[in-house]
């Protein structure tokens, strides 16, 4: 069990979840504020707006940091750039499919949380089951296809 903890735990898993963490706030404050704005009926184009946000956040704090790739050239970029995003329209396509799973089959909208003067709704609130699946996908594609160590 030490074993696996310390495999699992390590500067590349750490960062990646803080970075993931901090793709996953931007998606939720950008996924709020498009459903706040735009309303319920128009939650697909918030998920698009949010998605859009946090993936351009993530390729840039995940290529440098976690995955430490430093090589910026076109060759390279030309591959990881459409391998990245296609991962992760792929993760997309999974977590829209939830969200709005959860908006007709459970009406999570119907319910909010409210925390002093915040209230976010319910809709957003199951978004964080689905963050948590959409965060480990995303991890094994770039880890695996996108930022793969040379042999």
């Amino acid at each position: 069990m030490k074993k696996l903890l310390k495999k699992l735990l390590n500067r590349e898993t750490v960062l990646y979840l803080v970075f993931g963490a901090l793709t996953t706030l931007v998606n939720f404050v950008v996924f709020d504020r498009m459903n706040a704005a735009l309303g319920e009926k128009y939650a697909l184009l918030s998920e698009t707006v949010a998605f859009v946000a946090a993936v351009l956040f993530a390729f840039f704090t995940n290529k440098p940091f976690v995955f430490q790739s430093k090589d910026w050239s076109a060759k390279t970029l030309a591959r990881e750039i459409p391998t990245f995003f296609g991962g992760r329209i792929l993760s997309f396509l999974i977590e829209a499919g939830l969200v709005l799973a959860a908006r007709d089959w459970f009406h999570a909208g119907s319910y909010a949380l409210c925390i002093g003067q915040w209230r976010i709704n319910g809709l957003t609130v199951a978004k964080v089951p689905i963050a948590v699946i959409v965060v480990i996908l995303n991890y094994v594609f770039s880890k695996l296809l996108v930022f793969r160590k040379k042999k």
